[in-house]
């Protein structure tokens, strides 16, 4: 059979063919793609960012449809962002599969008070704080220890008596969670958070 003679080259096997991505399935921090797989039953957590109208009820409304359908709520943090607009801003952090968490945006989406649902996770890098109190008895040693790895993690003591500390933390849920498990063995009495408070990075 007689080749084209259109003066382009052979294409060759191998040549001419796009390689598939290696692109891992999951939210990805670096993009504002979504890149998961809805059907995938991995469970994942999420930060959601909901502007609501600032009336009475509207956070009952909220805890109420994830309670009402069984979604978890491991942090949520509200307050009033405008005071001119009366609006305020609950931040929620929960867990689920990525069709549950569809769910969960589609569903806060349909209240009334609700004018805009954001997924931090899925949207773009973002920056996550929470602010903890840490409540620690100790003398001696433990005293002394505690107090080198609170400098160590900028902790604050914000009071304090012979035979205990109260530390303040900021930062992000990981560094609260690493330095209560530092803390328990030193004398961890009592702790208490805030939940926590998000923001996406960057131009909208």
């Amino acid at each position: 059979m007689a080749r084209a003679t259109d003066g382009a080259r052979p294409i060759r096997k191998g040549q001419g063919q796009v390689s598939a991505l290696n692109i891992r399935k999951g939210a990805s921090s670096h993009s504002a793609y979504d890149l998961r797989d809805p059907n995938s039953d991995r469970v994942e957590r999420h930060t959601l960012a909901v502007l609501v109208d600032n009336e009475p009820g509207v956070l009952a409304r909220v805890i109420g449809l994830f309670s009402g359908r069984g979604y978890n709520i491991e942090s949520l943090t509200v307050a009033e962002t405008d005071h001119t607009g009366h609006r305020s801003r609950i931040t929620v952090v929960t867990t689920g599969t990525p069709a549950v968490i569809e769910q969960i945006k589609a569903q806060l989406g349909r209240l009334v008070p609700v004018h805009e649902v954001h997924d931090l996770t899925v949207e773009g890098a973002a920056v996550e704080r929470e602010l903890g109190l840490f409540r620690v008895a100790g003398t001696g040693d433990k005293r002394v220890e505690a107090l080198r790895l609170a400098d160590i993690f900028r902790a604050k003591v914000v009071d304090t008596t012979l035979d205990s500390f109260v530390f303040e933390i900021t930062g992000a849920p990981a560094k609260i969670d690493a330095f209560a498990d530092l803390m328990r063995p030193l004398g961890l009495i009592e702790v208490a958070r805030t939940g926590v408070a998000a923001l996406a990075r960057g131009n909208p």
